[in-house]
């Protein structure tokens, strides 16, 4: 086979070591092969970058184990081209699996070009990502602390869900503070109700007509502080972020137009994809990437299964909710195309069929660095106008109609 890479480097990962084979093809053709193991501290893997840099060895493998990568990634980066390996991309022969063998194999499969490279966004994105990605973790675990908060108060007969939207707004806090401080009156509690939530007074008397115990009383403080706590952690996060979107401030005004995109959306997005799109050949590379586009299984020419490949978790998170957003955007392309799809396939495949063209639109936008273009709502009737018109007739002649159509006089 044609030989890619004369002098490349195959590094098996693990958390305590890792294991280097050095593969030198000499000008006869002849293979010359390294191989020795380093540890994982900074010194080790600094001892093993001089060692490449010693042999003159540019371009290296790496398989992508966990987060064990990204300490050799960050000190062997400079100066070399990187190659992260998707384990089930180079899976050895069944009885050869030891860490000098998992080296060799990749190595060999780096030097003739047989591996494909993960996508690592470069470092200004992968700092902005681990923002984005903690942020994301923090609105997780304020989203289960208020659900435990619900189930305390049920299991002390308070009924405050069900009569104010949001128990933790003004007048939700003050009530759920009243009652950490040990206040037991229905009527005193219900009279700390602001604005509109004062229209429902008789109905939040017998809402806060519980049975609070001591134990849920001291639980009830520890939650709402934890809440504020995360609530404090969100908005030094959402600052620090602040910061680092602001090298992506127009992709992020791109992405703001498209119907069902927020800021902090925009914002997650860049944090995933970056914003260069020569990384991905098309956009239908992208949506494999993500992991939001049919899956291809074939066997004997028939097709087994459709189902979603994995792809990036995070950035599917994203596109969900998006894709809920731009599906309840009345008047859009995105709203005809979840209703038109929902119907037939139902709506968790609409979502992702959704999110599969909010991807696209994406990466059009961003490779473009031009706005979105809305299609509208009346994008599908405008692509078969005849099937429209037949479909209708039909179900009129069903209903015992005659139908005449007569095209409408322009005005």
């Amino acid at each position: 086979m044609r030989v890619v890479h004369e002098r490349c480097c195959g590094v098996d990962v693990h958390q305590k070591s890792v294991v280097a084979c050095v593969l030198l093809t000499n000008p006869d053709g002849t293979v010359q092969r390294q191989t020795r193991t380093f540890g994982t501290m900074t010194a080790d893997l600094l001892a093993l970058a001089d060692w490449l840099s010693g042999l003159a060895v540019t371009a290296v493998a790496l398989e992508s184990t966990g987060v064990y990568w990204k300490p050799v990634f960050n000190l062997l980066e400079e100066g070399r081209t990187i190659t992260l390996v998707n384990p089930q991309h180079m899976q050895a022969l069944p009885g050869r699996k030891t860490d000098v063998k998992d080296s060799e194999w990749l190595a060999d499969l780096l030097r003739h070009g047989l591996v494909q490279a993960s996508f690592i966004p470069p470092a200004p994105v992968r700092d902005l990502r681990e923002w984005a990605r903690y942020r994301k973790t923090l609105v997780q675990e304020r989203a289960q602390e208020i659900n435990r908060l619900h189930k305390v108060l049920e299991g002390a007969n308070i009924k405050l869900a069900t009569v104010a939207s949001d128990v933790l707004g003004v007048s939700g806090r003050a009530m759920l503070n009243a009652l950490t401080a040990g206040e037991q009156d229905a009527e005193a509690l219900a009279a700390l109700a602001r604005g509109r939530l004062r229209e429902k007074l008789p109905q939040l008397r017998q809402a806060l007509l519980g049975r609070v115990r001591p134990h849920q009383r001291i639980l009830l403080g520890r939650i709402l502080a934890h809440i504020a706590f995360l609530e404090e952690s969100l908005a030094a996060v959402q600052g620090e972020m602040e910061r680092y979107l602001a090298p992506f401030a127009e992709a992020i005004t791109l992405l703001v137009t498209i119907p069902g995109v927020s800021a902090v959306a925009a914002g997650a997005l860049v944090a995933e994809i970056g914003e260069d799109m020569t990384r991905f050949p098309s956009a239908h590379h992208l949506a494999s990437w993500a992991g939001v586009c049919p899956g291809n299984k074939q066997s004997g020419g028939k097709r087994l299964s459709g189902k979603t490949t994995k792809g990036n978790v995070w950035l599917r998170g994203v596109l969900g909710e998006v894709a809920w957003a731009a599906a309840r955007t009345k008047a859009t392309y995105f709203h005809a195309q979840y209703q038109r799809i929902a119907r037939r396939r139902g709506k968790q495949r609409a979502i992702v069929a959704v999110a599969h063209s909010l991807l696209t639109v994406i990466y059009c936008m961003l490779r473009d660095r031009a706005p979105d273009r809305e299609l509208g709502a009346g994008h599908f009737d405008a692509l078969d106008t005849v099937r429209i018109e037949r479909h209708h007739v039909h179900r009129l002649e069903q209903l015992g109609y005659t139908v005449v159509l007569q095209p409408k006089a322009a005005a």
